[in-house]
């Protein structure tokens, strides 16, 4: 397939997801912006050193409309960056994680995150391996981070979730688990049907088989120390 073939049916692809994202937005004063934005996303993601020129393309609009937008690739990258806080702010909000019952908060949190693939594949690519990492200097997403340990810490304040796990690595286990389920499936190694509920069964279940009732309960015993 040819270099300009590869970028046609991409765009084509993108074409479509634009078209099917159209009629959420349209009561939104800024849906413009966002179209342009999720697009704009999506072709970083997948054409990471694309020229100006090769993004234009691939979001379908000409060059020029995609400098007066932005101006240089610079620019982009801080816009595409605002775009991602706003739209991960809107995640949290949308999960209700302060006032749905934990479990079922989680589980919105879990289908919001991968409602927007693109731009958690987006963050992985950019800040990889510092991403989230504020005690760096960094605290572009610290309110993220915060509000994540506020809502794990009130589930195991109501008996939800285990206490013997800080909520901060509740944290850091969720965060892993999702971005790298969406990083799975741009590598082809899982599926995004079953990717909901995987993350919700390795969250709260681990890697054990389920257990039939009529089997008895199997404890994991330290090995025995050999004596020298």
């Amino acid at each position: 397939m040819t270099h300009l073939s590869s970028i046609c049916n991409i765009s084509e692809t993108w074409t479509v997801a634009r078209n099917n994202i159209r009629p959420r937005l349209a009561m939104n004063p800024n849906s413009h912006d966002e179209l342009l934005l999720k697009t704009l996303t999506m072709a970083v993601v997948h054409r990471p050193r694309a020229t100006m020129k090769e993004l234009a393309q691939l979001a379908g609009v000409s060059k020029a409309t995609l400098h007066r937008y932005c101006g240089t690739r610079e620019n982009l990258g801080k816009r595409l960056e605002v775009y991602a806080k706003g739209v991960l702010s809107r995640v949290i909000s949308n999960a209700g994680l302060q006032s749905a019952e934990p479990l079922e908060a989680l589980r919105r949190l879990i289908r919001e995150h991968l409602a927007h693939r693109e731009l958690l594949a987006f963050l992985l690519a950019q800040y990889r391996p510092d991403f989230l990492d504020f005690e760096r200097s960094d605290v572009r997403w610290q309110s993220y981070i915060e509000t994540l340990d506020a809502f794990f810490l009130r589930g195991q304040q109501q008996g939800v979730f285990r206490i013997d796990i800080t909520a901060a690595i509740f944290t850091e286990l969720f965060i892993t688990l999702v971005y790298g389920i969406v990083d799975a499936e741009q590598r082809g190694r899982a599926a995004n049907a079953n990717s909901a509920g995987t993350v919700e069964q390795m969250f709260l279940h681990g890697a054990l088989r389920p257990r039939a009732s009529s089997e008895p309960s199997r404890t994991l015993e330290a090995p025995a120390l050999r004596n020298e």
